[in-house]
């Protein structure tokens, strides 16, 4: 069965700076629902369409196709009293805005003087990327999953 639109893919990847360096690597297969469901990068996706089980592909990709260009206003600097007692560099918070009820994530990068620093761009941001995958798996989503727009059962989502 080829990769199309409401196919549920399953494959394995490893992703490299532009140095060659390994940056992530799956350590469980992924899986996820293809079609334009925004549940993998659409250049990678785009690589994906067509490929049938078995295939391994590459994709390089400039910071704009891959994890955005860095934001400098997305870096805030905060009062460490704002935070929980526990607070540690690499922990996440999630705000809402109050005006647009958008939710945004943000990484502590630093915390010195009293003062923390937290970060909303994505940790690869700014980042030429090359995204290698092999397809181990391609088959038909259910109705179900193509109405919820994401994969169900084992390595999927659950409800």
């Amino acid at each position: 069965m080829q990769i199309s639109k409401n196919s549920v893919v399953t494959l394995n990847y490893t992703m490299f700076d532009d140095q060659g360096t390994v940056i992530d690597k799956n350590h469980q297969p992924i899986v996820y629902l293809h079609g334009g469901y925004d549940n993998i990068l659409p250049a990678v996706e785009a690589a994906l369409d067509g490929q049938t089980v078995g295939k391994v592909i590459s994709v390089s990709m400039e910071p704009e196709d891959a994890f955005g260009e860095f934001d400098p206003s997305l870096v805030h600097e905060e009062d460490v009293g704002l935070f929980p007692p526990d607070l540690e560099v690499g922990m996440m918070f999630e705000t809402r805005d109050p005006e647009t009820d958008e939710s945004a994530q943000f990484r502590v990068t630093a915390i010195d003087a009293g003062m923390v620093t937290v970060d909303g761009n994505h940790p690869l941001a700014g980042m030429s990327v090359r995204f290698d995958a092999e397809i181990l798996e391609v088959r038909a989503a259910t109705e179900e999953e193509i109405a919820h727009g994401h994969v169900h059962g084992e390595h999927g989502h659950h409800h």
